[in-house]
């Protein structure tokens, strides 16, 4: 994979358009990447997406062993050792791309919408998450958005301001234009990441 961001960016795009069409090229999957990832990794790009079943990240954008270095929470919550990950990706593994995976139908979204309309919160640890999606639905609030879809999107965009303003490293290296930091949202019919944000490149280098 490319390792700058804009050429990383272009080459997720890239992957995502074949998965949509049913075109996967399915690459880095065979015995010979296996054995050469023995020796170590090398992602070009770090993705923090939530952890529905339905968003299988190397999947939708047609990537194979080594190539994406995943973290999953529900909701694409962060918390400190989430934080510490993205840290590690881009300090020291180099990637060169940071992305927000959202999608369309996400339980915390609801369950913290839902708990700002009705004020019932879900019991145990799942509290946390209504917790930690909440301000991202109140700024949505407070700017006139309502719908789901519009929450989905606002509360990715919110997680990746979030990202570049509790991580040094990864916005000292935004700054230097050595990193991109994307936010996404994708939709579970037809397989499309959404973008919903993006810093340090371009919207669409596809064009």
């Amino acid at each position: 994979m490319p390792r700058t961001p804009e050429s990383v960016w272009k080459h997720l795009l890239e992957g995502n358009h074949r998965f949509m069409e049913g075109e996967s090229a399915h690459p880095n999957q065979d015995p010979s990447r296996r054995e050469k990832l023995t020796a170590g990794q090398n992602p070009a790009v770090v993705v923090l997406s939530c952890s529905d079943s339905r968003v299988p990240v190397e999947i939708i954008f047609d990537q194979g062993l080594g190539d994406i270095f995943v973290i999953r929470t529900a909701g694409h919550i962060t918390d400190l050792s989430v934080l510490a990950s993205l840290e590690f990706a881009v300090d020291s593994l180099g990637v060169s791309l940071v992305v927000v995976l959202g999608h369309e139908s996400c339980g915390a979204v609801k369950a913290a919408h839902s708990a700002l309309q009705g004020g019932e919160l879900p019991g145990g640890f799942q509290r946390v998450l209504v917790e930690k999606v909440t301000p991202s639905l109140l700024a949505a609030r407070n700017d006139g958005q309502t719908e789901i879809e519009d929450l989905e999107r606002r509360h990715v965009r919110e997680i990746v301001n979030h990202i570049v303003d509790r991580s040094p490293e990864i916005k000292s290296r935004l700054n230097d234009g050595k990193v991109g930091v994307v936010g996404m949202r994708y939709h579970l019919g037809d397989g499309r990441a959404e973008v919903v944000v993006t810093k340090g490149v371009s919207e669409n280098p596809l064009i």
